[in-house]
């Protein structure tokens, strides 16, 4: 399915909607607990918004940055690149399992706030410096560089 989509919807896009909408459900899910002792309902804003995060994950940055990669990098630099990119992203998913804990008990309620910061740091890199390279040819995208 995820390949059809991103044929269809373009790689840019999808990543751009769901960066921007993991931000919203970050924001949420920050509200949600922030006032989960006074209104009793809000706990179920907070689970949508964790499904919603999930699910907006699945649609562009799990998924994208792994079909940039590949089109961003002509055959020799490829496989070093997509050994980075790996590299980089199972780091990242380590340190994100390590340290959420202590960060947990730092900021308490707020701690998505953390995770907003950087959806939104991400979300303007990839609006002004990341290119669409829906039905574009490398030397096409190379071009661009």
């Amino acid at each position: 399915f995820q390949l059809f989509l991103v044929e269809r919807a373009g790689r840019r896009t999808l990543h751009l909607v769901g960066l921007g909408g993991m931000a919203v459900c970050a924001l949420l899910m920050t509200i949600a607990l922030a006032l989960k002792d006074i209104v009793e309902w809000i706990r179920y804003i907070s689970i949508a918004a964790t499904f919603g995060f999930v699910a907006l994950f699945e649609i562009g940055p799990g998924p994208i940055p792994w079909f940039i990669v590949a089109e961003l990098f002509s055959q020799g630099p490829r496989p070093a690149a997509m050994a980075v990119a790996g590299c980089s992203n199972w780091t990242s998913n380590f340190l994100v399992g390590m340290l959420f804990p202590y960060a947990e008990k730092l900021c308490g309620s707020y701690v998505f706030l953390i995770f907003l910061a950087f959806l939104v740091i991400f979300f303007v890199f990839t609006f002004f410096k990341v290119p669409e390279t829906k039905g574009r040819t490398f030397e096409d995208i190379s071009r661009g560089f």
